[in-house]
């Protein structure tokens, strides 16, 4: 009674079912099988397991079964649930990422299009090296861009 009321999750309640069920095998425990079948479908069962119908069940082996077969379900639809959410977690990052791309894009085509402005025509390592530069670089030569006399400012920073 006692390791039925202390078990945290369905795989407890199992392994003291089937001591339960070792213990009381024998013809004259029968009266104590039922009564642990009884307090089990009214009492532990009902508050841990809620929304369920307890009444089919008469006995320890059917409760012990019943259980072996929600795991399965409840292991089934975590794993189901837990691909749903992930599947959203993906495209929810997904999208996040493209948008980053594609501020980043921005950010470089308004760069490239500020400096050829300023600066005249950029040669093809100018252009690489924007190609390569991540986001914040970006931004760093963007807020140099006004201050600078030369295009080697901009990077360099003077």
């Amino acid at each position: 009674l006692f390791g039925l009321e202390n078990s945290r999750t369905t795989d407890d309640v199992r392994r003291v079912l089937g001591q339960l069920l070792v213990w009381l095998a024998e013809p004259e425990q029968l009266q104590l099988r039922r009564h642990f079948t009884v307090w089990l479908k009214r009492v532990l069962l009902p508050s841990r397991m809620r929304g369920i119908n307890f009444d089919q069940l008469h006995d320890l082996q059917e409760i012990d079964n019943m259980l072996a077969e929600r795991v399965k379900d409840w292991t089934r639809d975590w794993r189901e649930q837990g691909i749903e959410e992930g599947r959203k977690k993906g495209l929810e990052e997904g999208r996040k990422e493209g948008r980053e791309k594609g501020r980043e894009e921005g950010e470089r085509a308004m760069l490239i299009r500020l400096l050829s402005r300023r600066f005249g025509t950029l040669d093809e390592e100018t252009l690489q090296r924007l190609a390569d530069a991540s986001s914040a670089e970006l931004e760093s030569w963007a807020e140099r861009i006004l201050d600078a006399a030369s295009l080697e400012d901009v990077f360099q920073g003077r």
